[in-house]
């Protein structure tokens, strides 16, 4: 038998995941080059295709998604209890997004290709322009002539609970489901015990509180206490530009007047910048999730938070933490929200050769990243200088880590204020939340100094902290 045509593209991206679809959306738009899309799965959407079903972005949809297509009605929601804010895509809604993106906007120019329930293996030994890959399906193997790069966009690693095994043991018999589970629930438990704190613990707790359950028969494990954001002061358009002005005004004034990091801290959270569960705990993490204020006396309802470190075992009659041994409750039903989403993982050069590895650009910003990225890949040449627009964050994980986030951005917003292209690009994508379009020229002056005095002030802070340590 023949061996199969090996096609011919400018670009293999690596994953139809929201980076990767955010990428193929930018570089299809703004140039003429062909692209072919392999992912695992069998329609686009990345971890979307097996998140929870009741999983809602934490932010608003008018930021998600690509720069090409509006993701949702662009509505205000008039109750529960995001009302007064902009919709939330459910993952429903993402996944539909996802195919109209793929079906209706890429497949038609006829430049992309795409191979779904397909994975990459890599470069051919024989042939280096090819990209080995095989379907999950046939197991049939198929190459790929590559002219320009590959696209890595699974670098990130994006996993949701129902991708990965708790890293606890869990002995017999004991009934431990993952968040994806709680929806095909036919009895109620006497107990629930939530562990895990990130985004999927707060979305799982929100979710049996909302069905009814008593805040007497759930506990949270809880590892690490976290800063949120306020979703009210990330909200898009004209009637929200106060708010969003003031909010920054706010930060930045909180930043300057700081003698120390645990001093910000207060201020932050006195101007509403950064919100916490319990104002006796003092949060060590930072991990971008986000809230509205309303959720979190809901969240407060709790009565019985477990901080102990992370769970080590769950057994018949005891659950073992890495600070201590409690007794198990009877019935008890355990969710399982460990898994650990966006994991911290190096940062390396966005641009290499003929490889391009997407990464947040700005932390938290995952989708305008990659848009970004295919941007800069389109209108820039030389990988240096991309590099340089491109300097790659990693995910936030620690309560510093807000401070080295910040800063990083203020050092990205900066460089790109210098070039006019790049400046007027990221003010009119629909991906960002850092438009600075409506602004004079005179107020964006006043905006990048107010932003180099931030800048230099954390790191001012982050250095007499990492002083503070080695002292003692």
């Amino acid at each position: 038998m023949a061996e199969p045509e090996t096609p011919e593209v400018d670009y293999l991206i690596v994953g139809a995941g929201a980076m990767g679809m955010a990428f193929a959306d930018t570089l299809v738009a703004e140039t003429d080059a062909t692209v072919a899309l392999v992912d695992r799965y069998g329609r686009p959407g990345g971890h979307w295709t097996v998140a929870y079903p009741y999983v809602r972005l934490h932010q608003p949809s008018a930021y998600y998604g690509v720069n090409s297509r509006e993701l949702g009605s662009g509505e205000v929601d008039r109750q529960g209890w995001n009302a007064g804010l902009h919709e939330l895509a459910s993952a429903d809604e993402i996944l539909t997004y996802f195919d109209q993106v793929m079906h209706k906007t890429l497949l038609p120019t006829g430049r992309v290709s795409y191979f779904p329930m397909s994975v990459h293996d890599g470069p051919d030994p024989a042939r280096p322009d090819v990209q080995r890959c095989h379907s999950v399906v046939s197991g049939d193997e198929f190459g790929i002539r590559v002219r320009r790069r590959t696209v890595d966009a699974t670098y990130m690693n994006v996993t949701v609970p129902a991708m990965c095994p708790p890293k606890y043991e869990v002995d017999p018999g004991i009934r431990l489901i993952t968040p994806n589970e709680l929806p095909s629930l036919v009895a109620p438990s006497s107990h629930y015990t939530v562990v895990g704190a990130g985004k999927t613990g707060i979305d799982a707790c929100l979710w049996l509180l909302r069905h009814g359950v008593d805040p007497a028969d759930l506990t949270w494990i809880m590892p690490r206490d976290a800063w949120l954001l306020d979703r009210a002061q990330i909200q898009p358009g004209p009637e929200f530009a106060a708010t969003r002005a003031e909010s920054l005004s706010a930060r930045v004034r909180a930043v300057l007047e700081s003698d120390t990091a645990d001093e910000l801290f207060e201020r932050l959270e006195a101007n509403g910048s950064l919100l916490r569960l319990s104002s006796d705990v003092t949060p060590t993490a930072f991990r971008c999730a986000t809230v509205t204020r309303s959720e979190l006396e809901q969240l407060r309802r709790i009565p019985d938070v477990v901080r102990h470190g992370r769970v080590r075992r769950i057994g018949a009659d005891t659950v073992e933490l890495d600070g201590t041994t409690l007794p198990a409750r009877p019935g008890t039903l355990y969710i399982d929200c460990t898994a650990d989403g966006l994991e911290p993982r190096p940062t390396v050069p966005v641009f290499s050769g003929s490889r391009i590895t997407l990464q947040a650009l700005v932390p938290c910003q995952q989708v305008f990243s990659a848009a970004f990225a295919a941007h800069v890949e389109a209108a820039y040449e030389d990988d240096a200088e991309k590099n340089r627009m491109c300097a790659a964050a990693p995910h936030p994980s620690t309560a510093l880590d807000w401070l080295r986030t910040a800063a990083h951005v203020d050092d990205l917003l900066l460089r790109w204020s210098a070039d006019r292209g790049l400046r007027e690009w990221s003010d009119t994508s629909r991906l960002t939340t850092r438009s600075t379009g409506s602004l004079s020229d005179e107020q964006r002056d006043v905006l990048w100094e107010r932003l180099r005095a931030e800048k230099t002030r954390l790191q001012e802070l982050l250095a007499h902290e990492e002083r503070t340590v080695a002292a003692t």
